[in-house]
């Protein structure tokens, strides 16, 4: 059971394998619609260009395999891990044809020590086709994850940040998705340039509505190498403090339903790129104070719950 007022991935994993598990992440070399030009160039203005480290001038130089087998052995070496999920998280992870995604996703297949498999992807790149395949490695793995971003659900700020989809094909993609056997984590981001509290909690409240199982929240970053870098030097935006970042994050877990998965509270990695705010340099000291505040709330995920149906059908 959760040891914390909310219902933390560790936890539900725990409870699920009877033990830690832990994610493994890897760079399959996809690309994306909004930088390819098919949607867009330049990606959401928030997204660093770089990838991840197993990329060389765009190009991906280190094997899956490879890659799978350095992550597990971080893990073993610092928490004596024994299972783990492999997450395709860099960019897209759906952005190829189905041919393509299966010699992608069979890589950790035959591995025991893989137990789950999580997909990164954007919503309007998804389609029956792909979502067969994927619910096929149920056949495989104990867990199967695909993770959407959503971020908002307000047009303006998906124009500002040029995300480059619509909250219909959202919607669509999570239609399509349930009553599969695959579990469904939906991001969003709190702080983003000129979105009220109000609309923030709007976005958190469509989201407690969905037939989904986990979330992912996300606190805003500034990087080096992104569109947003540009335009914060050329006309500064108020990033939210720790204080309020803890205070609407509180918020948005009252609103969540009590099953719903908490994948993550806050951003974090990116040191060697990271600009601002300052105070999410400190994951673990972002966490505690969510803690804190829930303590000094008493209260926790689910308490302020509303059942107002909002956008996609159950």
């Amino acid at each position: 059971m959760p040891t914390k007022r909310y219902f933390d991935f560790k936890s539900y994993l725990i409870n699920r394998f009877g033990e830690k598990v832990y994610k493994v992440t890897i760079d399959a070399g996809f690309s994306c619609p909004n930088r390819d030009g098919t949607k867009g160039f330049g990606g959401c203005i928030y997204c660093n260009s770089q990838g991840s480290k197993h990329r060389k001038e765009g190009k991906l130089v280190t094997p899956l395999k490879q890659q799978i087998e350095e992550g597990k052995s971080f893990y073993k070496k610092k928490m004596n891990a024994k299972k783990f999920i492999a997450y395709f998280q860099t960019y897209t992870n759906t952005y190829a044809d189905t041919e393509t995604l299966k010699k992608i996703y069979s890589v950790p297949l035959d591995d025991d020590e893989i137990v789950g498999i999580s997909i990164g992807t954007r919503p309007d790149c998804i389609d029956q086709e792909k979502l067969q395949l994927i619910e096929g490695l149920l056949k495989y793995k104990e867990e199967v994850w695909i993770e959407y971003g959503l971020q908002t659900i307000h047009d303006q700020t998906n124009i500002f940040i040029n995300r480059g989809h619509s909250l219909k094909e959202f919607e669509d993609a999570v239609n399509l998705t349930i009553n599969r056997g695959i579990k469904i984590c939906i991001h969003i981001i709190v702080g983003l340039p000129y979105e009220s509290r109000k609309m923030i909690m709007e976005t958190a409240n469509f989201v407690a509505q969905l037939p989904i199982h986990g979330v992912k929240i996300h606190s805003l970053l500034l990087l080096k190498g992104t569109l947003m870098e540009q335009i914060y030097n050329k006309n500064p935006f108020p990033f939210m403090t720790m204080e309020e970042y803890v205070d609407t994050v509180c918020d948005i877990l009252e609103i969540l339903p009590k099953h719903f998965i908490i994948q993550r509270l806050t951003g974090d990695g990116y040191r060697d790129i990271f600009i601002a705010p300052d105070w999410c340099r400190n994951k673990l000291q972002v966490i505690n104070n969510i803690d804190k505040e829930l303590q000094k709330r008493n209260s926790f995920q689910g308490k302020r719950l509303s059942y107002l149906k909002v956008g996609t059908d159950k």
